[in-house]
C-alpha cells in the first residue's frame, strides 16, 4: 500500500475522494476500518462485494486486489483472534474461499468498470455491485459440495446479505463524498460520484 503508487488518469476511476497519490492508502484505511466494523457486527456476513466495488472504483486492478486482500486479512484476524472461530480445516478452508470470492468480486467489478459507459456513476456502481455480489455468491456456493454449508444459500439469506452489501456500498460512497467535500488533504476539485 505504498503511497507512491501512480494511478492512471484514464477516466476509469469513479470515486476520487482524495488525490490519486493518496487513493491507495485512503482506500486501504477505509476498507480495513469498515471490514473491522462489519466483522464485529456481522461475523461471516462481511460485505466483501461492496468492498470490492469501492476498491475497483477507486483504484486500478492490482492495488484494488491488494486492498481487498488487506480487508480480508483484517476479517480473518478478527474472526480467529477475537471472535474465536474454531481453528479446524473446514473453517480455515471457508476463510480461504471467502478471500478468493472477494478477489474474484474485485476483478469482476474492475472489468465492469472498464466495459460500461462512465457517465452515470450511481448506475455504474449499482451494476458493479450486482455483478460483484453475483460472482461472490457463486464463488461461495461452488465449494459447498465439499465443505458443506448449502443451508446458507436460501433465497432469504442471499437477499438479506445482498441488501446489506448495497447499504454498505451506499455508506462507503457517502463517506467518500464527505471526504471529497471536506477536503481534509487539501485537494480542491476532486471528482467523484
Amino acid at each position: 500500500m505504498a503511497g507512491s503508487i501512480q494511478l492512471p488518469h484514464d477516466g476509469r476511476l469513479r470515486l476520487q475522494p482524495v488525490a490519486p497519490r493518496l487513493a491507495p492508502i485512503f482506500c486501504f484505511a477505509l476498507l480495513t476500518a469498515s471490514c473491522a466494523l462489519a466483522s464485529f457486527a456481522f461475523a461471516c456476513a462481511t460485505p466483501f462485494a461492496a468492498f470490492a466495488v469501492v476498491a475497483a472504483a477507486m483504484l486500478p486492478l492490482r492495488p484494488a486486489l491488494l486492498v481487498v486482500t488487506g480487508a480480508w486479512l483484517v476479517n480473518q484476524t478478527i474472526g480467529f483472534g477475537v471472535l474465536h472461530y474454531p481453528v479446524d480445516a473446514g473453517t480455515i478452508a471457508w476463510g480461504l474461499v471467502i478471500g478468493v470470492a472477494a478477489l474474484l468480486s474485485t476483478a469482476a467489478s474492475s472489468t465492469v468498470l472498464g466495459l460500461l459507459p462512465q457517465h452515470r456513476t450511481p448506475l455504474l456502481l449499482a451494476i458493479m455491485l450486482v455483478v460483484a455480489y453475483g460472482i461472490y455468491e457463486l464463488a461461495l456456493l461452488a465449494p459447498t459440495p465439499f465443505l458443506g454449508g448449502e443451508g446458507a444459500f436460501t433465497a432469504a439469506i442471499v437477499m438479506r446479505i445482498g441488501l446489506t452489501s448495497a447499504a454498505w456500498l451506499a455508506g462507503l460512497v457517502a463517506v467518500c463524498e464527505i471526504v471529497r467535500m471536506v477536503d481534509p488533504f487539501g485537494r480542491k476539485g476532486a471528482t467523484s460520484a
